[in-house]
């Protein structure tokens, strides 16, 4: 091989390594603002993830989180708007990844490509949707009823739960939740490649209920309800996911059969 050809196939190799720079930079700039948006609404952002325990709370007086280090809530509005600039950002980053994988895709390939990239935001929103506003105040209700006003002679058992401890716990549900609701897409995502069947997906259906619960178990707190809570949704698409399988495969079938016609 001489230096011309050599050169010629360092080309593509430096143009896709800058044209991955660009949309690093891009979207590493979109994380920063939303980031920036984010923390300097970061209290109210704070306040909204408290809700549900000022709500569990139903109206006592007195109640209230703590901090014991001096930079603890600060380090604690940090991670919100992280997280929240990252949820924010996503769109952009998203849009930065298809712009630079679409290039290399057919037509057919896009097409396919692109319901899973929509798909992906909207079902993360819809499992951190269900986590706060259906699992969050059950499962906060039970952790107070272990709340006593003391025996004769005893001390009561009251919760002063710290900022980070909390929003730690609040944010690992919603990503447990949002990652668990990932599952149609990486599922159907497999079909598609055809590393796994809806038959196969059926047949270990009894497989999938353990490793669901064991899941379940791992990721949320050790309480029955937040368990149970990510279980029920997480069988529920992993049925789903037979479904678009079996839709995938027979539109694949369909497809085939009408090449073979023409």
């Amino acid at each position: 091989m001489n230096d011309e050809e050599e050169e010629q196939e360092k080309a593509p190799l430096l143009d896709h390594l800058t044209e991955l720079r660009n949309r690093l930079i891009y979207a590493i700039a979109a994380l920063l603002v939303a980031f920036l948006v984010c923390y300097y609404f970061s209290e109210e952002i704070f306040g909204f993830l408290v809700r549900p325990l000022t709500n569990a709370f139903e109206d006592q007086t007195g109640r209230r989180l703590i901090y014991t280090g001096l930079t603890e809530t600060f380090f604690t509005y940090i991670k919100v708007s992280f997280f929240a600039g990252l949820f924010l950002a996503f769109p952009v980053i998203a849009n930065q990844l298809w712009r630079f994988v679409a290039p290399g895709l057919y037509r057919s390939e896009r097409r396919a490509f692109l319901p899973f990239l929509i798909a992906t935001p909207v079902l993360f929103f819809l499992g951190g949707a269900m986590v706060y506003y259906m699992i969050i105040p059950l499962a906060w209700k039970f952790f107070l009823s272990f709340e006593t006003a003391g025996a004769a002679g005893g001390l009561p058992i009251q919760l002063e739960a710290r900022v980070s401890e909390y929003l730690s716990l609040v944010i690992k549900l919603i990503f447990a939740f949002g990652l668990f609701f990932q599952m149609p897409v990486l599922l159907t995502l497999l079909a598609r490649a055809g590393l796994v069947t809806a038959d196969g997906l059926a047949s270990r259906r009894r497989h999938a209920i353990v490793i669901v619960f064991i899941c379940a178990a791992v990721l949320t707190p050790p309480d029955v309800i937040s368990q149970i809570g990510l279980a029920l949704p997480g069988l529920l698409l992993y049925e789903i996911s037979i479904l678009l399988a079996r839709m995938m495969e027979r539109k694949r079938a369909q497809r085939e059969a009408e090449e073979l016609g023409a």
